[in-house]
């Protein structure tokens, strides 16, 4: 399925929103969402992630997403599909699910709530990988897992010739640097953190799994080739632009923001599900379209 993941997984990855519409799936709304992002230059679609709230995602809508992800992209460019959880047997069947509709690999977050130790989420996602024979991207998001996988579980994880790559969104650069040190060249080191791409791209990452890029994936596909190619005066000057748009997409709980963008930008509505609340009015809405204007997208 997959090549070299350091060549395959590199470059920008868009964590596609999941759009709503009257509390279902806009599916057409979603194909529209893919092209927009081929046709802005993205390098790979993440979808189902937390940015597509998969929390609120049923299974069958879950699986629905992906698979239409994959037929809209059409092998155009790499699917890493969300298929996570904190209970291993689902992570299993989902993983499972989404290597039959032909994504390229799932990407699997660290057991959330459990609290599990280093050798329990290593044995976690060794299970995965094994049962489940889909290639898998790590994602170590401690600010919503609680757990922090360590860059020496990563490096022992690394070895599985099924565990590809990683989204470290910790937004450590020491931490970034000690797993590109112990896991080698080949292994895919991308980004959580549209905050501070551009180091991590000096420090050895690949690319990004970014959620600003639904906005403009061609400018994030920009800073991480002029990074890899040591361009660094451009990529400076496209980080520094994109980050009043990066700062936009935090002001309230994410997709909140992003989904008040894609409406203006006429992709989709901003409809979020519950718990979540849409960013329709107010200082947050005003400061997601201040960013707009400041992109001149509006």
């Amino acid at each position: 399925m997959l090549g070299s993941a350091a060549i395959m997984l590199s470059g920008a990855f868009t964590a596609l929103a999941t759009p709503f519409r009257g509390g279902a799936l806009d599916k057409d709304a979603l194909k529209k969402l893919v092209e927009t992002q081929i046709d802005g230059g993205i390098d790979g679609l993440v979808p189902c992630g937390t940015t597509g709230e998969s929390p609120t995602l049923s299974h069958a809508e879950h699986i629905e997403v992906v698979e239409i992800v994959v037929e809209a992209a059409a092998g155009r460019v790499p699917i890493i599909a969300g298929a996570g959880s904190n209970n291993t047997t689902e992570a299993i069947e989902m993983a499972t699910a989404c290597k039959k509709l032909g994504v390229d690999a799932t990407l699997q977050v660290m057991p959330y709530y459990n609290k599990p130790s280093q050798q329990g989420m290593r044995e976690h996602i060794l299970r995965v990988v094994e049962a489940s024979g889909a290639p898998a991207v790590l994602y170590n998001v401690p600010s919503r897992t609680v757990v922090d996988l360590q860059p020496e579980t990563v490096a022992e994880l690394s070895k599985h010739e099924l565990v590809v790559g990683i989204k470290e969104a910790t937004g450590d650069m020491a931490r970034a640097i000690e797993i590109r040190e112990q896991c080698g060249a080949d292994f895919a080191l991308l980004s959580g953190d549209d905050f501070t791409l551009l180091p991590f791209l000096s420090v050895g990452g690949n690319g990004v799994i970014s959620v600003a890029s639904n906005i403009v994936p061609g400018l994030y596909a920009r800073l991480c080739k002029a990074a890899v190619e040591g361009r660094y005066d451009e990529a400076r000057e496209l980080q520094y632009k994109l980050q009043p748009l990066n700062r936009s997409m935090f002001c309230a709980s994410n997709p909140g923001p992003l989904k008040a963008a894609l409406a203006k930008l006429g992709i989709m509505t901003d409809e979020v599900r519950s718990p979540l609340l849409a960013v329709s009015d107010g200082a947050a809405h005003a400061q997601v379209m201040d960013a707009l204007r400041g992109l001149e997208l509006v």
